[in-house]
């Protein structure tokens, strides 16, 4: 299987820079996964295609400031890092701009001082590992000195910090947001509540393979970066007693699709607990407990694309992705959705 095979052309107009004023007022494509029949309507419309006895699954990560701005104390040298994750209390593994200046033993300053780090060794891919040193709570320090880590491909400046955020967002540890959750207020989920479709809570903390391309030619080679999860006893149950009583399982994002089969059995039974997962998704992939997703379009050539097309086959999702071009749907982060069922 070719990275090529997932290839589509977009222009780059369509790549959505700001954020929708109103979040459920993004478009919404549906999909049936079994006939490759397309809807067009407006995010909001969600509703009617959830039923009672369904269960919406969603990412509960919060995006931390993660990019900070600083200089090498004995140079002065300006450098950039994005945390990527916490490997304990005060080290993280970081991605480090420019990497050469910043060698083991460094002394890294930043917003005059309030926060030091310590680059204590180079690990895989040329990250590394930084101690920080600061006083008081190390997520005010951050909150005070970090900014929002957008993606490359959105060059406008964030007006609003809370909007790189999903209103549900509380635990922090993401470098990147779980975008497909963007588009609901607390209305819409309340709404959807109402209705009787249970909402589950799962934790995927976003890494930095959100940021890194599919570097190889055939899928198969690539490598998935780990990423931290966690589920806890009573959302599993909530998630196995819809599956036991015949709802459907919809997954709000990759990251949450992503989790649940992770730590779903080939029973098809979710299992509690937290880990690190690699799981990589692509076509050929028999999903065990997923039986729809809420997902927004995604860079050519991205597992992302590879994840979709497992559940709704590739020749499917690209005449979805293509009709969507050509109806001039906002892509990528602060775009528009799809809804696969």
């Amino acid at each position: 299987m070719n990275v090529k095979d997932f290839y589509f052309e977009l222009p780059q107009e369509l790549i959505a820079q700001d954020p929708l004023e109103d979040r459920a007022a993004s478009r919404l494509l549906v999909m049936s996964k079994e006939t490759g029949e397309i809807e067009h309507r407006t995010f909001r419309n969600i509703t009617e295609y959830l039923r009672p006895g369904d269960c919406l699954v969603i990412n509960d990560t919060k995006v931390i400031p993660a990019r900070l701005f600083g200089i090498k104390e004995d140079t002065g040298a300006k450098i950039e890092v994005l945390l990527l994750k916490r490997r304990e209390k005060d080290i993280w593994e970081t991605l480090v701009k420019p990497g050469k200046k910043s060698r083991p033993g460094a002394t890294l300053v930043f917003g005059e001082g309030l926060l030091k780090g310590t680059v204590l060794e180079v690990v895989e891919e040329g990250n590394r590992l930084i101690q920080f040193q600061y006083k008081g709570i190390f997520e005010e320090v951050l909150d005070q000195l970090g900014q929002m880590p957008l993606p490359p491909y959105i060059t406008h400046q964030l007006q609003d910090k809370n909007r790189y955020q999903t209103v549900y967002a509380r635990q922090a540890g993401s470098a990147a947001a779980p975008t497909a959750g963007l588009h609901f207020t607390q209305e819409l989920l309340k709404q959807i509540e109402e209705m009787g479709v249970k909402v589950a809570r799962v934790t995927l903390h976003v890494g930095l393979g959100t940021f890194r391309p599919v570097k190889v030619d055939n899928v198969l080679d690539h490598h998935m970066h780990s990423e931290f999860y966690e589920v806890s006893e009573e959302e599993a149950k909530k998630i196995n007693q819809t599956k036991a009583l015949g709802g459907r399982v919809i997954c709000v994002g990759t990251t949450s699709c992503r989790t649940l089969e992770s730590a779903t059995g080939e029973d098809g039974i979710l299992k509690a607990g937290s880990g690190w997962t690699e799981i990589f998704i692509y076509p050929g992939y028999r999903f065990k407990i997923l039986d729809g997703l809420l997902t927004n379009f995604h860079l050519p050539e991205s597992t992302l694309v590879m994840l979709v097309s497992a559940l709704a086959g590739r020749e499917q999702v690209l005449h979805a992705y293509e009709e969507a071009i050509g109806e001039r749907y906002r892509f990528f982060s602060f775009g528009d959705a799809m809804f696969i069922y």
